[in-house]
């Protein structure tokens, strides 16, 4: 399974791609109310947030980055707080993050071949 496909059934499930065009995890843009179940997925899976990217009327209007948190990209502590910031300083802001999904998750979640199981 790759990072991606990963992302996709995990943690974007029930939620809508803002971006038809995308074609890598961080493309992937979201409403504040589906962005808020990507960052809840996130934490819960111990996915790493590296940035978070925000526009408003397809105009840039921030983005952050762990380390202006001080902060491991692990720690969900980080991307929470930003995301209620940008939240608070402006309603209806689409979101797009860049993702790092552990080793070791990936392939707890790869299907195994059906002959092992045989």
């Amino acid at each position: 399974m790759t990072e991606l496909e990963f992302l996709q059934q995990e943690v974007f499930k029930d939620t809508t791609n803002l971006n038809k065009k995308a074609e890598k995890a961080e493309d992937y843009k979201f409403s504040e109310e589906d962005f808020s179940k990507v960052i809840e997925r996130a934490g819960f899976f111990g996915i790493s947030m590296y940035t978070i990217n925000t526009w408003a009327k397809n105009t840039s209007f921030g983005a952050t980055m762990h380390q202006d948190h001080n902060k491991k990209a692990s720690d969900k502590r980080w991307y929470l707080k930003a995301f209620n910031t940008f939240k608070h300083r402006q309603e209806g802001l689409k979101y797009a993050a860049t993702y790092k999904v552990p080793s070791k998750l990936l392939s707890r979640f790869s299907p195994t071949s059906s002959e092992e199981e045989e």
